[in-house]
């Protein structure tokens, strides 16, 4: 005998103007696990609000599973075992998709241009490319990321425009080292923040043994700061040293 298939009941906004876009999802994370989904598109204004007072909630879409209400589309998500309970402060998931995905336009570049896909190039790149990708990250919210970077920058605590024009110098160095173009301004940025960057860092982490969340991924990332932010900061050091020796590579 096949075994009776799992039926859930979805109450989702469906107007004209306004389908929810938690409440498709919701239908597809529930057809994903299995169950035969009872869609009940609330079309209206009134028909919104009737069902939320009639249920005592405040949102939808909203999920039952037989006779147990299971919520929106996050609550599903944790009641499926995709996300934890508790939100942690921590999170490298920002860091580890600039980083692969500087390695892989890295990668394809030097295939393209060299036929290889590990060369000197490919390590330049990869360092251009991520330092671009973070300096975008943090250009998203200025105002957000100068609050953090303010909290434990040397310079940008005692002169707060700094603070402001670090994603604008990153970004700056990034692009110019990028394509080894106007060596002359990228290399002293890049040493410059580099370095006062990784002072910064390791004053605050190492030496006052602060845990205050980085603002190398932006105002609103859960990095922690420390080993990342350490790294972008020797990275762009290394990078400019490296040109410094090797103008014509």
């Amino acid at each position: 005998m096949s075994k009776p298939q799992k039926i859930a009941c979805l109450y989702r906004m469906k107007m004209d103007k306004h389908v929810c876009p938690y409440g498709i999802k919701s239908k597809w994370l529930l057809e994903r696990e299995g169950f035969a989904v009872e869609d009940h598109p609330l079309t209206t204004r009134e028909q919104v609000d009737a069902f939320k007072a009639e249920h005592g909630v405040q949102t939808t879409p909203q999920s039952f599973l037989g006779d147990q209400r299971i919520g929106g589309y996050t609550d599903l998500r944790k009641h499926f075992g995709y996300d934890k309970e508790t939100d942690s402060d921590t999170s490298y998931t920002p860091v580890t998709a600039v980083f692969a995905v500087g390695a892989a336009l890295a990668v394809a570049l030097s295939l393209f241009v060299y036929s290889a896909p590990f060369t000197i190039r490919t390590g330049e790149w990869f360092v251009a490319f991520s330092m671009a990708m973070l300096a975008m990250l943090k250009l998203q919210d200025v105002e957000q990321f100068s609050t953090m970077f303010v909290g434990y920058d040397l310079l940008g605590r005692r002169f707060v425009p700094y603070a402001y024009a670090y994603p604008f110098l990153e970004a700056t160095a990034a692009v110019l080292m990028a394509g080894r173009i106007l060596p002359w301004l990228s290399i002293p940025i890049a040493l410059v923040i580099g370095t006062i960057g990784a002072v910064s860092v390791f004053y605050a982490v190492y030496i006052q043994k602060r845990s205050i969340k980085c603002a190398c991924v932006g105002g609103s990332g859960n990095v922690p700061l420390g080993f990342v932010s350490l790294t972008e900061n020797l990275a762009m050091i290394g990078m400019a040293v490296w040109m410094l020796l090797r103008p014509m590579v």
